[in-house]
This record gives structure tokens, C-alpha cells and sequence, in this order.
């Protein structure tokens, strides 16, 4: 599947360090399959969120079929979930399709938070 906003950034198991916890800014990452419909119904919400917060959070999306150390990492049993990262530490997660206002609430939690 296709990215459809180039302001999301596709995380693997190889920038995973260098993206997320070594990142500047603030993180979320959208954890999901291709064969997964509830991720499906996520992206166009993860697509504008990372458009609202850009320059803000950095926002993408890990494929945990291709990346399943990184997903064993985090106890991903079930998708989609959304992990939101500050200074390489997880600070919040969602588990399942979250309403939009709810996930852009939490990222001006994170971000608002020193």
C-alpha cells in the first residue's frame, strides 16, 4: 500500500532508532497491516494529522507484518494502535480505530507537555 501523504514517514525496522527514539520532535506512529480493514479506516485520519501537525509531530506508519521485531518490542497484539513517542520514550498509546479529535487531543497533550 501506498503512503498518500508525503508528510507521513514510513518506519521499519532499519530507521526505526534514527526516526522515532533518537527523533527531535514528538512521534506517532500508526501500527498496522495490509490486511487489516480497521488500519485501512485509520489512514485517512493518520494522513491528516500528520498535514496538521507537521512541523510539530513527526507522523508514520509501521507495517508490522514487515517489521515484527519492532512489533514484538512493543506488545503489539492487536492493530491498528497508535503509539505516540517524546524523547524515545512511549508516552501514550491507542488501541483500535480512535476518533480523530481524541488522537489530535492526546498529540497536543504530548506536545503541549515539557
Amino acid at each position: 500500500m501506498q503512503m498518500k501523504s508525503e508528510k507521513l514517514v514510513e518506519f521499519t525496522t532499519e530507521n526505526w532508532e534514527k526516526e522515532v527514539l533518537q527523533s527531535e520532535q514528538p512521534v506517532v506512529v500508526d501500527f498496522w497491516a495490509p490486511w487489516c480493514g480497521p488500519c485501512r479506516m485509520l489512514t485517512p485520519i493518520i494522513d491528516r494529522i500528520a498535514g496538521q501537525f507537521a512541523g510539530k509531530v513527526k507522523v508514520g506508519k509501521l507495517n508490522i507484518d514487515n517489521n515484527q521485531d519492532i512489533a514484538v518490542r512493543y506488545g503489539i497484539s492487536a492493530i491498528p494502535q497508535v503509539h505516540i513517542f517524546k524523547a524515545g520514550a512511549q508516552v501514550e498509546h491507542l488501541v483500535g480505530v480512535a476518533p480523530e479529535s481524541e488522537l489530535v487531543k492526546v498529540i497536543n497533550r504530548v506536545v503541549g507537555s515539557r
